[in-house]
């Protein structure tokens, strides 16, 4: 514990609260991405870029635009410390996620990742903030998608069924539904994202016919291409007012957003998406008001 670095401090009473995906952002977990690389091929993605890599340099320029952009909109982007041994560090939705006025610590499912949760638990301890350990079975935050009442959470390679269980038990007053995915796909928010009360971004390959019927029966549903679900045209982020960072090649999605009403900012982070993850990943919400 002793070797974490605490870089912000903040009194017990400072609010937290997250009920969806679209509403006001206003504090948010980062992390800068100094030691991103690809050391072991744990998705799809990285499988593609393995050779290549990540030019470190180039994507810490873009995180940083990506940093500022928030702060323009009106986020206070509170920085975790990144650390060598954790070359993912940068996804920290995955390493939690925060459900009504609780941060849920994730069960990571790959050797890789696992370490990142304790420097979140101390980040967390510190500031007086409450928080669930999530223990015994696999759950990342990437597969954990809210809804106001309603928590939509990926069937995957990284999020078990026995966790699923778990976490309904734990948060009673919400409806849990599972959505098994795919396997070749990261996380749910790799294919799924809720972007309103009515509307939700997908990518129909990565769903089985009887979760696509149900998603169909709650969202107007706005189609990714596979080409564009490759370069994360769902891990958009939603920052309330109907505005939402999306990466600027994706432009069919920017398309459909733009006709649907919603002002698109297009940041690059096309450096930082070679490892998987893009908006979406890259962010932890703490607070989000209406």
């Amino acid at each position: 514990m002793g070797e974490f670095i605490l870089t912000t401090i903040r009194k017990p009473d400072q609010t937290l609260a997250c009920f969806s995906e679209y509403d006001s952002l206003k504090r948010v977990l980062v992390c800068q991405p100094n030691y991103m690389r690809i050391t072991e091929v744990i998705n799809e993605t990285q499988r593609h870029y393995a050779d290549e890599n990540i030019d470190v340099p180039l994507a810490v320029s873009q995180h940083q635009q990506f940093v500022k952009t928030l702060e323009e909109n009106g986020a206070e982007v509170i920085m975790l410390t990144p650390y060598e041994k954790y070359p993912e560090q940068v996804f920290t939705r995955d390493i939690g996620f925060t459900l009504g006025k609780t941060v849920f610590v994730s069960e990571m499912g790959q050797d890789i990742r696992q370490g990142e949760e304790e420097v979140l638990r101390t980040w967390l301890d510190a500031q007086g903030y409450p928080m669930q350990c999530l223990k015994e079975h696999r759950i990342e935050g990437g597969d954990v998608i809210i809804d106001r009442t309603a928590i939509f959470v990926g069937v995957s390679d990284r999020t078990c069924v026995k966790a699923i269980e778990k976490l309904q038990s734990l948060v009673p007053a919400f409806e849990v539904i599972p959505v098994p995915i795919n396997e070749k796909y990261l996380h749910l928010d790799c294919v799924f994202n809720v972007l309103s009360e009515t509307e939700a971004l997908v990518f129909p390959e990565a769903l089985e016919e009887k979760e696509l019927k149900m998603l169909r029966e709650r969202y107007s549903l706005i189609e990714v291409t596979e080409a564009e679900q490759f370069t994360m045209g769902t891990n958009v982020l939603s920052i309330g007012d109907k505005k939402i960072i999306s990466l600027p090649v994706n432009q069919h999605v920017n398309s459909q957003l733009r006709d649907r009403g919603y002002e698109v900012i297009e940041v690059d982070i096309t450096e930082i998406i070679k490892s998987g993850g893009s908006f979406r990943c890259c962010t932890l919400p703490i607070l989000r008001t209406v």
